[in-house]
Order: structure tokens, then sequence, then C-alpha cells
């Protein structure tokens, strides 16, 4: 493919990069592309891309030189159109199949190497000879990505733990081989007696088989398992374009046609019917209706629209029909503003630096170096080659990390396993660091809080009314109607009314933006806002007018009935907070975090809900980016800041949050663009979450000390040549399932 060449030009760009093993990757991209002239980039490990801002003469096709010249790949991003985004999702590959295929097939492949170098009655005539048969794929094959890497780094000289992994596999397997052709390990009938004594020998009849397959099994399945939860990056911005409409009808010519979204333009008008998506953001240009906007905004009521009022495309039309001109279409809705956000928010995470990476910047350096010092040493001191050799090669093998390939995911496996049951879902490691630092929790109103769903609250009838006489006929009529407050209303009749069934409605009408009027029971009723009432002369009562002001100070809906002549109740709708809200606030304040409530809602429902759960903080009233820009400003501040939500609205701010906590019962956008799901929609699992989360992170700090531990304690006797393999092997089992015992602690949290 031919080069494009590009102008002089200012520009910020997106680079898919491949080839990266670990948080010390990213920090020599990231590095390579900084000593560019006029180029300022963050790489990101978790979502694999870099973000570059680039001026003067710098092309993309000139950061692409710079990070294929630091060993690794990079190509410019090439969105799929809307219109066959579903078949390339369909055709899309799973990118952990071939790591999961090298793992499985390392696996069966080790384990009988590892059982018969441990257990001497396996040890039949000549079966060294098959573990190296069964134990050299595994070397070669299972541990091609760490060679593969490992030499990158000498390319570059530096060395992380893939250069340890390599080194030390290749060792023992070069060692092995070596002692059963050149040694005497390859003679019939020998044994690996179990015996746990430190002699000094010359290793010619010793092999390390287990020790290279072990460790490269082990370390494949901590890549497979950091893999996989990777790999749902990127789907938080699938799931917020697939909320859009895909069809659209619009008119041309006074004639309506069933069109893809993405050849809608600017100017064109469309039809929007009730329960239908609206296509794009736009101005209403012909009848009325009501449009729940709260996947978008987090605003529970839906907004009353009519003629010159602008609507959001992905938002639902719930009302009647209207007629929309289009004002922005494609990349420039608010929807694709939002997908932006998110990505923004992504990519601009703090990178979580490895505990393991970090450690072995220290820690492989010094290995190699005590390894050719003991060499040197060895054979400078008058001991054999051959002697000087093994004990070289034993300091590479024992410093391989056995345990520390399982240090991580073992606890990880246990931890996210116990947090399913439990209804918390754990997206990956860099998840548990953020649990320990958080100290500020940001919580969502709408669906987290609250349910979500307009109930009815309360019902307060006129002086010598009957309360259920009232409810009685206002459900009745509310119950043709589609409208989500009306729904409530008839919900709560039927739930609060005794009788059966709610009477028959006679000449309903839908009076747009008002409300609703019907004969019922030989009545003319009439349900909705106080200008339908005062339309028909029926005036409220001052008792009523009190009620009516009182409710709407809270933040609540409060609609008017009226019947033959006379206003006769006000009935009252809101969120409801959920049963267990409160309790849940209590217990992150005993986490020792600070909550706060953000919400698009209107200042006095917010209030309202925050009083009633015990929150003191309250910001309301904010758009999507306005959550993003709040979440920032926390973190400014030096917060640590959690985020819990359930809307598409808070899918940037819990991208953009230290740690995202969504919902289960939101949406998928919420969902993909958390670390932790919270399953069950109570809001007591955050803090469990929290809990669980911070527990399994002190798991994996100490299987990491105890891992390294292990090799520090045991290199000296390496370096003195005084490990037998069966020593080292015991050693090395041992170490690993101190770890696996460690992590299974973790199945006993509640």
């Amino acid at each position: 493919m031919n080069p494009v060449t590009h102008a002089p030009t200012d520009g910020q760009v997106e680079l898919l990069i491949g080839g990266m093993t670990c948080a010390s990757c990213a920090a020599r991209i990231e590095r390579k592309l900084n000593k560019l002239d006029g180029v300022t980039a963050t790489v990101n490990y978790a979502t694999e891309k870099a973000r570059v801002d680039y001026t003067g003469d710098v092309t993309p096709d000139d950061l692409v030189s710079a990070v294929e010249a630091a060993g690794y790949s990079a190509a410019l991003p090439t969105p799929p159109s809307t219109a066959d985004s579903a078949d390339v999702a369909v055709a899309e590959d799973d990118p952990t199949s071939a790591l999961r295929r090298r793992l499985l097939i390392s696996l069966a492949l080790s384990v009988p190497v590892i059982a018969m170098a441990m257990i001497p009655a396996l040890q039949f005539t000549n079966w060294q000879w098959l573990s190296l048969t069964l134990a050299a794929p595994v070397v070669v094959w299972g541990a091609w990505p760490f060679h593969q890497a490992a030499w990158t780094n000498l390319r570059h000289g530096t060395a992380t733990m893939d250069t340890l992994v390599s080194m030390g596999t290749l060792a023992a397997l070069g060692w092995s081989v070596y002692a059963l052709f050149w040694g005497t390990a390859g003679v019939a009938g020998m044994t690996h007696p179990f015996e746990l004594t430190i002699a000094r020998t010359d290793g010619t009849g010793n092999i390390y088989l287990e020790a290279a397959a072990g460790v490269t099994t082990f370390i494949l399945a901590g890549r497979y398992f950091e893999a996989r939860s990777k790999r749902r990056a990127g789907a938080a911005l699938r799931a917020l374009l697939e909320l859009g409409a895909k069809e659209v009808s619009v008119l041309r010519d006074g004639v309506e046609q069933r069109i893809p979204v993405d050849r809608l333009a600017v100017g064109d008008e469309f039809v929007v019917r009730p329960g239908e998506k609206i296509a794009t953001d736009g101005d209403v240009t012909e009848g009325s209706s009501a449009v729940d906007a709260s996947m978008l905004t987090g605003e529970s009521v839906p907004v009353e629209v009519g003629p010159g009022d602008r609507v959001v495309g992905a938002t639902v039309n719930v009302g009647g029909r209207i007629l929309v001109r289009a004002t922005r279409v494609g990349s420039d809705t608010q929807l694709a503003q939002m997908a932006r956000l998110v990505e923004d928010a992504q990519t601009g995470k703090a990178r979580a630096q490895r505990l393991a990476d970090t450690i072995s910047g220290v820690f492989v350096p010094i290995v190699i170096a005590l390894s050719v010092a003991t060499l040197g040493y060895w054979i400078g001191t008058g001991g054999s080659v051959a002697a000087a050799f093994t004990a070289a090669v034993a300091v590479l093998i024992i410093a391989c990390p056995c345990a520390l390939g399982l240090a991580t995911p073992t606890a990880l496996m246990v931890g996210t396993g116990r947090g399913a049951q439990l209804g918390i879902l754990i997206k990956g490691p860099e998840v548990l660091e953020s649990t320990r630092r958080v100290d500020t929790v940001v919580l969502d109103k709408t669906g987290t809080v609250t349910t979500g769903r307009m109930t009815l609250q309360d019902v307060i009838a006129g002086e010598g009314e009957d309360t259920a006489e009232v409810l009685r006929l206002a459900g009745a009529l509310e119950d043709s109607s589609e409208h989500p407050i009306a729904q409530a209303i008839a919900k709560g009749a039927r739930d609060r009314v005794p009788a059966a069934e709610l009477p028959r409605v006679e000449e309903f009408a839908n009076i747009e933006g008002l409300g609703v009027q019907g004969v019922v029971d030989g009545h003319a009723v009439i349900v909705g806002r106080v200008r339908l009432l005062e339309d028909w002369a029926q005036p409220l009562s001052a008792d009523l007018e009190s009620a009516l002001r009182t409710a709407e100070s809270e933040g609540k809906t409060a609609v008017v009935v009226g019947w033959d002549g006379r206003a006769r109740g006000v009935l009252v709708v809101a969120d409801a907070v959920k049963a267990t809200s409160a309790e849940a606030i209590s217990q992150l304040r005993g986490l020792g975090l600070t909550p706060i409530m953000l919400t698009g809602d209107n200042a006095a429902a917010a209030r309202a809900v925050a009083d009633e759960v015990g929150i003191d903080e309250v910001i309301a009233e904010v758009l999507p980016q306005d959550k993003v820009e709040t979440v920032r400003r926390l973190q400014a501040e030096g917060r640590v800041v959690a985020m819990v939500g359930d809307g598409v609205n808070d899918a940037a701010a819990l991208a953009q949050a230290d740690l995202g906590l969504a919902m289960g019962t939101g949406t998928d956008v919420a969902i993909e663009a958390s670390d932790l799901t919270l399953v069950r929609g109570d809001l007591r699992a955050a803090a469990d979450a929290i809990r669980l989360s911070r527990k399994t992170l002190r798991t994996i700090k100490g299987n990491l000390f105890w891992a390294f531990a292990y090799n520090v304690g045991a290199l000296p006797l390496a370096a003195a040549g005084l490990l037998n393999p069966m020593l080292a092997g015991a050693a090395m089992a041992f170490s690993s399932v101190f770890v696996v015992s460690n992590s299974l602690r973790l199945r006993r949290f509640r």
C-alpha cells in the first residue's frame, strides 16, 4: 500500500498499537514519539492506542515509522460506516482465541512433564526423553511471544519480565538438552530421586524441563486472562453507537421514504411515530409529543416538545407523531460527541503500571548480572566449566518467576469468580489498584439511587372528596394514555383501589402537552396540567394549590384531577428512591468515601432524594459533558474518584473516573464503559464491590511478595551451586501451591 502524503499541518491522531506485552512497552513507545519535534503523545497499554498531538512538518506516517522503529506495529484507524458496522462486528475475530489455543496446547503438554518430574513412581525407563519431546514445543512455540518480546527488548537495550521468562525457559531447556545428550541424564533408567538435600553437583545428570514447561504455561495463563479483560475496552463505543436509529422515514417531495440513517442530510425532514427513536438531532416542525431523554440526560420525566423545540438523536418518542428537521447528522450529533467523550476518557485514563513489571525493571537486570557473575566466579576460582554453567543456569532457572505467573491471575480468577456469585463483575487487574485509593464516590440519581421509573407517590383529595374515588376515576382515564406519567398513575390506581377493575372510559381524548379527558362513570373527567383545568373553568382550591406547590418545590411532578365543573384532587408522581439506597450510602461512608450526587435532573428533585438517603453534596442539572468535567475537577483537586451510574449520559464520566461502577440494570453503554458492573442494580453492591476489590488487591500483593521472596531467598543457594533439581522443583512447586492457596481464601468473602 502506498503511503499517503500529508501537507505540514497541526492535528491530533489516534494510532492503533500492536506488539505491546507490558506497561513498560507503552512507556517506551511514548518516549520514542515524544522525542519527535512538536509531538506530544500518550500511550495506553490497556486500550492499545496512542493519542498523539503533532505540529509542524510531522505527518501521521512519521508517527507510524517512529513506533515501528521502536519495534512495534502502528496503524491509523479506519472507522467502518454505520451501514456495515453490524457486518464488521460479526466478522471481527476474537483476538484472544490464538492466545487461548496456545495456552491450552501448552497446558496439555506441560501436565505430564511436571507429573513425571515430581512423582518418582511415574519415571519409567527413558521417561526423560518423553519429557523432552513434550516440553520442547511448549518452550519454543508456547513461549514464542516471550522470546519475540525479549528480542525486541534486547535490540533496545532494556529488560522486562518477558526477558527473564525467555532466558529462564531457554536456559532450562538448553541445559536439559546438554545433560541428556552430553551428560549422564540421557542414560536409560535415570531418575530424579525425591530427596530434598543440598549438595554441590556438576549438573550433567539433571534436567529442568518441568520448570521450563511449567513457567511457560503459568505465564501464558496470566497473559490470557489479562487479554480477555482488555478486549472489552472498545465495547463501550460500539454499544454507544448501536443506540442510534438504523433507519428513518424521510419526507421527500411530500412522500415518505424509509432510508438508512447514514443517508440523512442536514435540512431533511423526517417523521417520528410513537415508540420510535429520533434518528438524529433536529428541530420539531410539526406535531407535539413527549420525548423520553432519560438515557441521554438522566432527566426522569419525559420532556414535552412542540414546533420549534430541539430534539436529540437516539431519544425515544413516547407521545404523538412529530415531524423533525435534521440540524446535525453523523459525527456532529450529540450521541457521536458522547462516543468521543467516552473514548477520550478511556484513552486518557492513567496507565496502571503492573507491579510485576515495575519490580522486574530492577529484578531482571540484577538476576542476569548475578548469573554472569556466578559463571565468572566459578571459572575464576578453578571450578569445572560444567559446575560453573550449572550454577549460572540454576540462578536463571530459580529466578524464573513460576509463582509470579500465578500471583495475579489466580487471585483475579478467584476474586472475580466470587464477585460474580455476589453479582459484581470486575473487568481486570487495573480496576483493583483504583479501589484501594478511592476517597470520593460520585453517584448518578436516576436509576442508581432511585428506581428510574415514575411511580405514584401521593394522592391529595380536595375538601369533601374521597381519595379513593379521585384515584379511581383518574387512574381509569390515564390507563388509556401511553404517557409514562399516565401509566404511573394507572398502575398506582390498580395497586391501591380495591375494585377488581378500573371503570370503562368513553370519549377519550388526548390534549397534546396538557393532559387527557373522557367520560368515566357518567362524569366528564379531565387529568393534566393546571392550565387544562383553568381552560375548563375549574380553578384549584387553596389547599390543592398548596399541595401542588409543595410537590413542585420537592422536584416532583404534580397532576390535577377535575370532573363535573370542579377541581377534585392532586396526584403526585416521582421517581421513587430504592429501598436499599440509604443503607448503601451509610456503607460507602463506612469505607471512608465521601458521597456526591451528580445528576441531569432538576435541583429540587435531586436535593429531595439526597436528603432522603443522607448525601450532603449535590450537583444538579448537568449535561453529559458537564459530568465528565465535574469528575475531572474533583481529580484535579487531588481526589480519587469512583463514579456509579447507569445511563448513556454517565458513560463518559464512568470512563473518566478512576473507578467506574455501572448498575447492571442500566444501559449496555454504561456497563461497557465501567470497570465494575453491579448486576443486581442494588447500590449496596457498590460497597461490596469496593471491599472485594480491595481484598483481591491485598491478596495479589501478598502473592507477589511471597513469589519474589522465594526467588530472592533461593538465589544465593543457586549461585553457590547448592541446588539439587528436586529441591528447586519442590521449592518452586511449594511457592506456587502457597500462591494458589492464598488466592483461594477469597472464596470465603462475604
